[in-house]
């Protein structure tokens, strides 16, 4: 049997290091995406990096003769298969998807924002106010932005680097929908 692409299931937050492992195994090819974006937490804007796809990668390698040491590799759940049956990843597929990603595997996604976008406020003296961006003023690095301030509409500028887009109400709540655990 030639080697083939295989879809793997690892650990959960763990496939960068099951990635790591397979990376280690003479036959083994791996392809694990992953994307960098900023992120609002307690201390303002943060970038972090986490998989394309969690819990998830891919590996190429002769089934037959590296199952068991795939299977087993640390941080690895298992070969996702259907039954008895491994179904392989077309390599037109994973080539289109390392064109969009680049070679290093991680794609940055920076927000870049328009007039009109609705967006949160990450940093900063207005830190977790929503405001709706008026004029962006790319000499300064800053927009314009319009929120409800004390009763009133303000508007005020800030830094382009501390804004985050909020998205559309209805896929804020169909991800709150998916984000919860089932019971």
């Amino acid at each position: 049997m030639k080697p083939a692409w295989y879809c793997l299931r690892s650990k959960q937050k763990q496939e960068h290091v099951a990635a790591a492992h397979l990376r280690e195994i003479d036959g083994v090819s791996v392809f694990c995406p992953r994307i960098r974006f900023k992120r609002a937490t307690r201390q303002g804007l943060v970038w972090v990096t986490e998989a394309m796809f969690p819990s998830y990668l891919f590996a190429r390698f002769d089934l037959e003769e590296l199952h068991c040491q795939v299977t087993y590799t640390h941080s690895v759940t298992e070969i996702v298969r259907f039954a008895d049956r491994y179904p392989t990843v077309e390599d037109d597929v994973l080539d289109e998807l390392r064109s969009c990603i680049g070679t290093a595997d991680v794609k940055e996604l920076e927000y870049l924002p328009a007039a009109g976008d609705s967006v949160r406020i990450a940093e900063g003296a207005f830190s977790g106010m929503e405001a709706v961006v008026t004029h962006i003023l790319p000499a300064k690095e800053r927009v314009r932005v319009l929120m409800h301030f004390l009763g009133r509409k303000t508007e005020a500028e800030v830094k382009l680097s501390s804004i985050l887009k909020v998205p559309h109400p209805l896929v804020s709540s169909w991800l709150d929908e998916v984000a919860m655990p089932a019971v």
